[in-house]
């Protein structure tokens, strides 16, 4: 957005200020500057001509008649007439000006109509601001043919222009009269609705404004380009069309031409733009440096207040920068913008909005009616009829508020487009009226434009509230897809919170809708939504109400909710129950009552006597669930002893007596309960369960008792009980299963039978569609009837994922015992079992069967004896039950068989010998059992089975155990044998396993050793590097006097050759001032290098050098070979620019050296002719980090070296720079400590290769 920025304006003037230093000239308004304090009027016919009558236009007269009859008298010049009116207009009386103009028409009606151009220019703008300053619609109580509203100035603003055009259509100051007639014009418009993507707006308005903004452009056109109104006139109507970014440029184009124009100031413009495009900043910026320039600019004063505004709502109400922002904005900016001029219209909006959250309404009414009457901006008029709609609203009048609600949505383009408040605020009117479906309609079309959170919260809650009250009512209508839209959309808001950049403030009634909504098919995500609520509310606990923290977290939660609601922790709890997380459930409740007593405490006028007993009686449910009957029992005893007719409470208390005793107490107490109360739905319910577990069963189903109670249930209480029907069901399928199959008609009366009972479940799931007991029933006919076993699967499956009762898996395990799949049948039983707590012997028995059932298949022992201590255990909580005897009988027997027919291999001895004993008791069992009164199965049958155990299976078995006994004797040593072999191989994988970890171990103990010894050696290496810089810097640098350190300087040596710098031809110079030890010093670029005092040298070594540039390895001179030297060596620039690489830094790799090995050869380094060439020898190259490495001979072997070891050339270069030894360079015989291959890459991309260089 920079050219937005900018603009192409002179710099500091782009977002309406300027950042120079220099001195501003004070800014002065424009407006009637050039009307004078007084003016003469010259006097026809006087005693001297230049005899005049002065009016002072200061102080003009009230009425304008005596003035007007002057003129006229005098035949005054329209001029005298047009500054007049002007004074009055600066005085704000418009309505003198106008007459003193009409008046002025009038008495020059007979000069010439070009005079009268510049009156009617003159009455036009006067209209004009009257039209601004007049109402938009009729005052109340107002006739209409008496009001002045805007509509009525604008149309005598077009008579006079009309006229005037008449007069001369191309006068100047008419286009820009014509440009301010078309916007106030399309103020009074409706604004366009929405349109199809692609389509063209020819709306009225925007037909208008494009009329205007030509008025603008032909005004701008016959000025030359100096009239700056006609640019701002342009800008108002692209900024009306929604061209910020053009109309941006416009006000920075006239704030660039006229920097102190304040009358108006493009700089609210500019503002105003800046706030559209979205930099809220810079428009604030630039109203600032409004308001900086012009404090009593009421415009500026207000926009700021409205970004401190838009500020403040950014952040929640509960943020701590919240209060100031609102503060500064109302206090500071909004009450200043009051106080200039209290007829503003966007400061009333502004301040009924105030006030509107303050409820007083009759301010309220009051700015609003002026803000819709005084403005021509249609989006403030809009907030006027929003703050009227509100206030009526609030008053109840749905009617009035509606309709306010439709004009405040009309002026901002209703439809697609116009006022969401508005259309949230018709919808709520539809809701107080009842009317859901068009509230749904209008608020679903709100969320299609717009993610409105206030609109999908309301649409969702609307779906919600339905979906409750079908339940609450009974009703059959299916309701999923509410519930679904309900769900998305309260989950969407839910979404929406997280959002930080949306400074959303979460809602409790959303989360407890949710909860509502998933409380039956999702419990665990109802649960979320609770707790979320509760962090909720322990966030809004006030500091002085929290207790002191301790170091028992449990403690202080449970401290800290009982500030909570107990309607909140009651809802907890009961999910919490129902997850069968019994010990937080009795906690929760525990909190729920004391959070009761605080409630009562801080407020007597709450009755919480209701939710006492409620809190009471789950908890008590929860004790029952826990498994502590005891605790139940004083919880529901406590109950009853203040209401006493509690009839929960003592349905509760007769079923613990009957599970305590089921032959004592227990019937007595049911039989209590049943005649205090028996017209009571819960009561026979638990009634017919009990006489349904205690009857004598009964092969006619109209003589059984249960039956007998459903029914009389049905016929004269409630023909639509739920549990009188399922019962009535589960009567029939236990009939069915005990009737005979032996003929067709038998077959074809028990199937009867068990249509009759899916009719019972059928009947049952119409009235209750969730009635998992139901579903269980059609289940089990499915099973029992037709077979089908995998459906049934199906349908208990289902079930249990809603009942958690043992039922349900024991007929699952029933179906996976019929299906063969025992092990699954197994842990059917066994979860069942777990939900009884061991207490039902129906399920050990079943237990037994199917463990029998899997030894059979699987011929294991071991499952035999599972079913044999299942089937004791069934008898031992019902040892009068004949049938769990003959079940053990059975089962000895059948273990009996199972051993019998194993090979010796696989049984024991003993095994065989226990099931021996077991026969015998199980032959005792059977001829007791059919001595009995009532045998669970004919006497014959058992007596027969008791005379096969007797004689044959008995002597079955003491052949078992002979054989038995021979074999165990026989392979005894092969036994022992084996035993040994086994054992001695498992201590060998022992000893295998035992040396592998200690090897182990040992490997890791000589890994950390060698790592120790690593660590050591290298802090060593990097002691002793420290020692070496420590020594390097002592004696390089020396210490003055004053304890400054203080690099030691060199002195040049005389004879050493001299160096220019890069571009300098290379001088020899032989001097004979040699050291003691011949050393020689060498200059270049004006700075020279001297070498140690001590300098081991030989002819060779006291021979300059120099390098000779080669040509590149593909190239072969005349002589054929590869390499070829010219005979007149030249100085090349590149050497020093190679020099100087070196001295930045540069390092060769080890790779670009045998590279450069490879493919360079070093010439002589003698500058005779015919010089003999001597034997090359092939070079150790060495990573060095001298920065000289091109003074370097190639030829040599070994380079000639000082004598304290540096080589010669690498110390050379400035007298100043460092030696080698100080740039990290070390001895001839010493190691060259490798550099990191990053650095030494990095080098060699700045050196120059080898094919770069050429012979030059």
């Amino acid at each position: 957005m920079a050219i937005l920025r900018n603009g192409g304006l002179p710099n500091g003037h782009a977002n309406g200020h300027a950042h120079t230093h220099s001195p501003e000239p004070s800014p002065v308004t424009l407006r009637f500057s050039d009307i004078p304090s007084a003016i003469d009027i010259p006097v026809q016919g006087g005693l001297d001509a230049e005899e005049a009558v002065e009016v002072n236009l200061e102080e003009l007269l009230d009425d304008p008649t005596e003035l007007c009859t002057l003129l006229e008298n005098e035949g005054a010049a329209r001029n005298y007439w047009m500054i007049i009116a002007l004074a009055y207009a600066k005085q704000h009386k418009n309505d003198h000006a106008i007459e003193m103009l009409t008046k002025g028409l009038g008495a020059m009606a007979s000069s010439n109509p070009k005079e009268k151009l510049s009156m009617l220019s003159c009455l036009c703008w006067l209209f004009l601001w009257k039209s601004r300053e007049a109402p938009r619609m009729v005052p109340e109580g107002q006739h209409v043919s008496e009001a002045r509203t805007k509509d009525y100035y604008l149309q005598a603003s077009t008579a006079m222009l009309n006229e005037a055009s008449r007069i001369n259509p191309s006068f100047p100051p008419l286009f820009l009269a014509r440009g301010v007639l078309y916007l106030l014009r399309a103020s009074l418009q409706p604004p366009s609705k929405s349109l199809a993507p692609g389509s063209t707006d020819n709306a009225e308005r925007v037909e208008t404004l494009r009329q205007a903004a030509r008025s603008f452009e032909d005004a701008h056109r016959v000025s030359g380009g100096r009239n700056m109104m006609a640019i701002l006139g342009r800008s108002r109507a692209q900024f009306s069309l929604g061209k910020f970014a053009d109309a941006l440029e416009g006000y920075q184009e006239v704030l660039g031409k006229m920097p102190n124009l304040l009358d108006p100031d493009p700089r609210i413009g500019i503002g105003c733009c800046f706030w559209q495009l979205g930099f809220k900043d810079d428009a604030k910026t630039a109203w600032e440096r409004a308001l900086e320039k012009d404090p009593n600019s009421k415009i500026a004063s207000i926009l700021i207040g409205l970004s401190y505004l838009s500020s403040s709502s950014q952040v929640a109400t509960t943020d701590p920068s919240f209060i100031p922002l609102y503060k500064k904005a109302m206090t500071e900016y909004t009450q200043k913008a009051w106080k200039i001029d209290n007829r503003h219209p966007l400061t009333c909006a502004t301040f009924g909005g105030f006030f509107l959250s303050r409820k007083s309404m009759v301010n309220v009414e009051n700015l609003a009616r002026k803000a819709i009457e005084l403005t021509d901006v249609n989006a403030i008029a809009s907030d006027g009829w929003y703050l009227l709609a509100r206030k009526e609203h609030y008053d109840g009048s749905t009617a009035r508020a509606n309709d306010f609600y439709q004009k405040s949505d009309q002026a901002r383009g209703g439809g697609d487009r116009g006022y969401l408040p508005a259309k949230f605020g018709m919808a709520q009117v539809q809701v107080v009226q009842q009317d859901y479906d068009g509230a749904k309609f209008r608020l679903e079309k709100i969320i299609q434009h717009t993610k409105s959170i206030e609109a999908m919260t309301l649409l969702g809650t609307l779906y919600a509230d339905e979906v409750f009250a079908n339940q609450s009512a009974g009703l059959k209508e299916d309701k999923s897809a509410q519930v679904k839209k309900a769900t998305a959309m309260l989950e969407a808001v839910r979404m929406a919170w997280k959002d930080s950049k949306k400074h959303l403030t979460p809602d409790s009634s959303v989360l407890l809708n949710l909860a509502r909504l998933y409380e039956i098919e999702h419990p665990e995500k109802s649960f979320q939504c609770l707790q979320q609520v509760e962090q909720m509310e322990l966030d809004q606990i006030p500091n002085e109400d929290r207790p002191e923290k301790t170091d028992d977290e449990v403690a202080d939660m449970a401290a800290l909710r009982e500030h909570l609601p107990p309607q909140l922790l009651n809802n907890m709890g009961c999910f919490l129950y129902q997850a069968e997380k019994y010990d937080q459930a009795t906690m929760m409740f525990q909190i729920a009552m004391s959070a009761c007593v605080k409630v009562g405490e801080k407020d007597d006028s709450v009755d919480t006597d209701a939710l006492v007993t409620t809190i009471s009686y789950n908890l008590a449910r929860t004790y029952e669930g826990a498994g502590m009957p005891d605790e139940a029992k004083k919880v529901y005893e406590g109950l009853l002893e203040r209401h006493s007719d509690y009839t929960d409470a003592n349905t509760r208390l007769a079923y613990i007596a009957l599970r305590q005793s089921p032959t004592d107490q227990g019937p007595k107490a049911i039989a209590k309960l049943y005649q205090s109360d028996s017209t009571n739905l819960e009561v026979r319910s638990l009634y017919g369960w009990y006489l349904g577990k205690s009857k004598k069963r009964t092969s006619n189903i109209a003589e059984d008792q249960e039956q007998r109670h459903y029914k009389h249930t049905l016929q004269h209480h409630d023909k639509h009980d739920r549990y009188s029907l399922t019962g009535m069901g589960n009567l029939y399928l236990s009939t069915a299963r005990e009737m005979r199959r032996d003929t067709d008609s038998d077959k074809d009366k028990r199937r009867k039978t068990y249509e009759k009972a899916v009719e019972f479940f059928d009947k049952a799931l119409q009235l209750d569609p969730r009635n998992a007991y139901a579903a269980q029933g059609v289940g089990i006919a499915l099973v029992e009837d037709k077979k089908e076993f995998g459906a049934a699967v199906q349908v208990f499956s289902k079930v249990r994922e809603t009942v958690r009762d043992a039922s349900v898996y024991i007929n699952l395990g029933h179906v996976y015992s019929d299906l063969k799949q025992y092990s699954r049948a197994v842990e059917s039983y066994e979860t069942a079992l777990a939900k009884d707590r061991g207490h039902d012997p129906q399920i050990l028995a079943c237990l037994g069967r199917v463990w029998l059932l899997k030894a059979k298949q699987e011929k294991s022992p071991l499952a035999m004896k599972n079913s044999l201590e299942y089937s004791q255990r069934a008898l031992e909580l019902s040892p009068e039950q004949p049938h769990f005897r003959f079940n053990i009988a059975f089962v000895q027997i059948q273990l009996a068989q199972l051993l019998y027919t194993l090979p010796e291999s696989q049984r024991t001895l003993l095994d065989v010998q226990a099931a021996a004993e077991g026969l015998d008791e199980a032959i005792e069992s059977l001829t007791s059992i059919a001595q009995s009164k009532n045998p669970p199965y004919p006497k014959n049958d058992i007596e027969q089975r008791a005379n096969m155990g007797r004689n044959t299976m008995r002597r079955q078995l003491e052949r078992a155990v002979q054989s038995q006994k021979e074999y165990e004797e026989k392979n005894a040593a092969k036994l022992q044998q084996a035993r040994e072999l086994r054992e001695a191989e498992f201590k060998k994988r022992d000893d295998d396993r035992r040396k592998a970890e200690e090897a182990a171990m040992e490997e890791k103990r000589k890994i950390a050793e060698e790592r120790h010894k690593m660590q050591e050696r290298d802090r060593a290496l990097a002691e002793k590097r420290a020692d070496e810089e420590r020594k390097k810097e002592e004696a390089e640098y020396s210490v003055d006097e004053h304890g400054e350190k203080h690099k030691r300087k060199k002195r040049a040596a005389a004879g050493e050759r001299k160096r220019k710098k890069k571009g300098d031809v290379e001088t020899e110079t032989d001097g004979d001032g040699t050291g003691a030890e011949g050393g020689s010093a060498r200059k270049r670029g004006g700075k020279s290098t001297t070498t140690n005092s001590a300098v081991v040298s030989s002819d060779d070594e006291r021979r300059p050098k120099r390098r000779r540039k080669l040509e590149r390895k593909g190239k072969t001179g005349a002589d054929g070979k590869t390499f070829k030297s010219k005979e007149i060596v030249v100085e090349s620039e590149s050497e020093g620019e190679g020099e100087q690489g070196k001295i930045n830094g540069d390092v060769k790799s080890p790779a670009a050296g045998v590279e450069s090995d490879a493919e360079m050869r070093d010439a002589d380094d003698e500058d005779r002719q015919g010089a003999v060439p001597r034997q090359r020898k092939k070079v150790i190259r060495r990573i060095e980090d001298d920065d000289d490495e091109e003074d370097q001979d190639e030829d040599a072997g070994t380079p000639p070296k000082l004598a304290d070891g540096v080589v010669d050339g690498a110390a050379g270069g400035d007298a100043d720079s460092p030696t080698a030894d100080e740039v990290g360079g070390s001895n001839a015989d010493q190691d060259v400590p490798m550099v990191d291959e990053s650095t030494a890459a990095a080098g060699n991309a700045e050196a120059p290769q080898p094919e770069a260089l050429v012979d030059t």
